[in-house]
């Protein structure tokens, strides 16, 4: 079955797109770590540079992992990868209850 990422424009589009928002996303961990370890300066005082490097790249890498996935989700949702999963489930009725 093909999906968008079959055709070589789009597949451009949504691989930049995906670039553009894990680009976006470190930055906004990078600020997060940087605010946290901030936070933590401002109510303990000075630390130990292991448990500076540790708050960084524990809350940094935690905010990018996080970001990653979900751009993973709207590149998946974006070049029709979910539809495609979708379509081979042909006796799904999709307004039925699947617990039941």
């Amino acid at each position: 079955m093909a999906n968008d990422l079959d055709d070589p424009v789009y597949a451009a589009f949504a691989w930049s797109r995906f670039r553009w928002l894990l680009k976006v996303m470190a930055a906004i961990s990078a600020v997060a770590a940087l605010l946290a370890l901030g936070g933590i300066w401002w109510w303990i005082g000075s630390m130990n540079w292991v448990i500076a490097a540790a708050t960084l790249a524990g809350v940094g890498l935690s905010v990018m992992l996080g970001g990653a996935l979900m751009a993973l989700v709207f590149l998946s949702n974006g070049s029709g990868h979910d539809a495609a999963v979708d379509a081979f489930n042909p006796d799904r009725d999709p307004g039925r209850d699947q617990r039941g």
